[in-house]
């Protein structure tokens, strides 16, 4: 009777979830509601080469990521700034090119995505940043590293989610695990918004404890990379090198003047401006958008 009682009391419980299959892939997006990994068999990414104008930021990434892949102490990174000047983009291409490297290093022919990466890219996205600890607790121990990924972060005066990334970055009892790194982009350099924290400051007895907690979340990331702006001639080598790579026959003394002005109506000049007019040009042309390799 009581082994009956048992065995109904097992089937009624829950399931444990099965262990990540880490080596099916070199990317994952993470599903709290069922606290599992799944695989994304392949990334939309931008190849390296054709990021411009963040050389310097695109090489102080590289370098940590180099680092944190070889076992190495690195930081967590905070790209902030612009919108469309490839804060997201970056991170996929560093993530693409240090797994290479190692592929090359270990005579792999696997591409980026095949799986046999020791770095694996998993993105968490911002509305459920409450279920780190659960990432954290399948992701340590294993044995790969890590880049947990989340894109366009920020948080609202009322939300209270943001403990829980400031637990996993620095504080915490446990921690972030030794063979974790966490990237974030933002267009806030403080995750929150200038007219939150003044709020907060005009109505607080202590002003500056009072947004003391929540801007110091930025101050756990180790880097803070800044994305600006770019330039008229850094806009036109991004469609430049978007239309060589790509081969697309487009007469030079038509293309700039066309693209400065697919840029004037937009109002801007970006990274994704100038992927913009690329597919539209492409398109008018009847050109695949296809690697060249």
């Amino acid at each position: 009777m009581v082994e009956r009682i048992a065995a109904a009391l097992e089937r009624l419980a829950p399931r444990a979830p099965a262990p990540p299959a880490f080596a099916a892939a070199d990317a994952f997006s993470w599903h709290p509601e069922e606290r599992r990994l799944l695989p994304v068999r392949k990334v939309n990414r931008v190849e390296m080469s054709l990021l411009k104008g963040i050389d310097r930021v695109r090489d102080v990434l590289l370098e940590n990521t180099e680092r944190f892949a070889r076992g190495l102490p690195a930081n967590n990174a905070l790209l902030w700034g612009a919108r469309g000047m490839g804060k997201s983009s970056l991170v996929k291409a560093v993530h693409a090119a240090v797994n290479a490297a190692h592929g090359r290093h270990k005579g792999s022919g696997k591409g980026a995505d095949g799986g046999d990466g020791l770095l694996k890219l998993v993105e968490i996205h911002r509305e459920d940043i409450e279920s780190l600890p659960d990432l954290m607790a399948l992701t340590r121990g294993a044995p790969y590293r890590f880049i947990v990924f989340c894109d366009d972060l920020s948080f609202e005066a009322e939300d209270t989610s943001y403990k829980s990334l400031k637990a996993m970055l620095e504080g915490g009892i446990e921690g972030r695990p030794d063979n974790v790194v966490f990237y974030a982009t933002s267009n806030r350099r403080h995750l929150m918004a200038r007219d939150m924290l003044e709020n907060e400051r005009s109505t607080a007895i202590n002003p500056g404890e009072a947004v003391e907690e929540k801007v110091s979340l930025s101050d756990r990331f180790g880097l803070w990379l800044g994305f600006h702006r770019c330039s008229q001639d850094e806009f036109l080598a991004m469609v430049d090198g978007y239309v060589a790579h790509f081969r697309i026959p487009f007469a030079r003394e038509k293309l700039h003047p066309e693209a400065l002005e697919w840029a004037t109506t937009r109002g801007a000049r970006s990274g994704r401006v100038a992927w913009q007019y690329v597919q539209d040009l492409a398109g008018r042309l009847g050109v695949r958008l296809a690697n060249s390799e």
